[in-house]
């Protein structure tokens, strides 16, 4: 199989950023390094024609160097062409620098990345509680977030 075209462009703009590139049943996924996750994004919607962010979402590898990844599905309207972008981040620096200066929609998602999953976005113009309660604690998308929520008793099971 042969590598996408995006991939070889990425690659010769970002030679040093691109971490890692998987295809797997027609889907590419490329892993980049976070310092440079606004450059590349921008490179990807303006030289490449990626101009829709269909989302972006945190991935929790509890346990794991990095805990968390940011997944980014951009998509190309004109080719119809889809690629997926990652970028790992550290629990100690759960930060990334915010990509609604590209895609004004990452705003929104950025939002409930943040407010489900912790990770926060360097810039963003307005991040605060999208779904959550404005005084809720923790993110409940973590891995180690209580199950039953904080400060609830374990679920009993159904009373007769």
């Amino acid at each position: 199989m042969s590598e996408h075209a995006a991939v070889a462009k990425l690659k010769g703009k970002f030679p040093d950023s691109v971490l890692d590139v998987v295809e797997f049943r027609g889907e590419t996924t490329i892993t980049v390094k976070k310092e440079n996750i606004v450059d590349i994004c921008t490179f990807m919607k303006k030289d490449l024609g990626y101009n829709f962010l269909c989302d972006l979402c945190g991935v929790d590898y509890l346990g794991q160097s990095p805990r968390f990844m940011v997944v980014y599905n951009i998509y190309n309207i004109a080719t119809k062409d889809r690629l997926r972008l990652k970028v790992p981040v550290e629990e100690s620096d759960a930060r990334v620098d915010t990509v609604s200066v590209v895609w004004g929609t990452a705003n929104w998602h950025e939002r409930e990345c943040w407010d489900l999953m912790g990770i926060s976005f360097n810039n963003h113009p307005d991040l605060r509680r999208i779904l959550m309660p404005a005084d809720w604690e923790g993110h409940p998308l973590r891995k180690d977030y209580p199950l039953q929520g904080p400060g609830r008793e374990p679920y009993q099971g159904r009373h007769k």
